[in-house]
């Protein structure tokens, strides 16, 4: 078995000296990180979706299944039908199916079901997670932790979508079965989350909120 590993070159961040430095200033920036939903009409090269995608498929999985797959919609008609079928799910979830503490806990955020993000975004990430994958001659193979290895890859997706300068919205419509067809994607692949990327408008309004401090997330042992 030992054939199959290669030697590790190490980090090539490693800077003894800086680290500490370094931790400090990747926190100040990630802190400037807001989720917005109005976005400007702005666009910009696809190139930078994919490289940030790539990055995300550098992500830690469950036996290295990979079980993720990020599908891109630029603006065109299907965004019509995406943001139509969201909004008839939302539309239900508001009216029918959230429990009243839920909308109490969205009150301050200002949601409702419409989005008009879905088609104003220059881009659309569909991500779905692959809970089995399927080999040349049709048999199945299980993907071990799908739904934990799409959310760590996800959010290393968003982190770099922000390090290059752009703007994020994170949609969970409930359910997202629509997801599949919209997006032509086959059934071994469940829906996870819907995902803006643009540029902030300039008069952009978000939430005043706060993140919990070091002392409530966290403890040493």
């Amino acid at each position: 078995m030992r054939e199959k590993f290669i030697e590790y070159k190490g980090n090539p961040n490693i800077d003894f000296d800086n680290m500490e430095l370094k931790s400090k200033e990747f926190y100040e920036n990630l802190k400037q990180r807001k989720t917005i939903r109005d976005f400007s009409d702005k666009n910009f090269p696809k190139s930078i979706i994919e490289n940030c995608i790539k990055t995300a498929g550098t992500s830690p999985s469950g036996a290295n299944m990979q079980p993720w797959h990020f599908a891109i919609s630029t603006k065109n008609e299907v965004r019509t039908i995406l943001r139509r079928e969201a909004e008839k799910e939302e539309k239900s979830f508001y009216e029918t199916k959230a429990p009243e503490e839920w909308l109490r806990a969205l009150e301050p955020l200002g949601t409702d079901a419409n989005k008009p993000f879905l088609e104003i975004a220059p881009y659309i990430i569909g991500i779905f997670a692959k809970s089995y994958g399927v080999l040349d001659d049709g048999s199945k193979v299980k993907h071990y932790y799908a739904k934990e290895s799409v959310g760590i890859a996800t959010g290393i997706l968003i982190t770099a979508l922000h390090l290059v300068g752009l703007s994020t919205l994170t949609h969970t419509p409930s359910p997202m079965a629509f997801m599949n067809k919209i997006f032509k994607r086959p059934k071994n692949e469940k829906p996870f989350l819907l995902l803006a990327v643009g540029f902030a408008k300039k008069d952009a309004l978000i939430p005043d909120i706060n993140k919990l401090p070091l002392e409530d997330i966290s403890s040493t042992i």
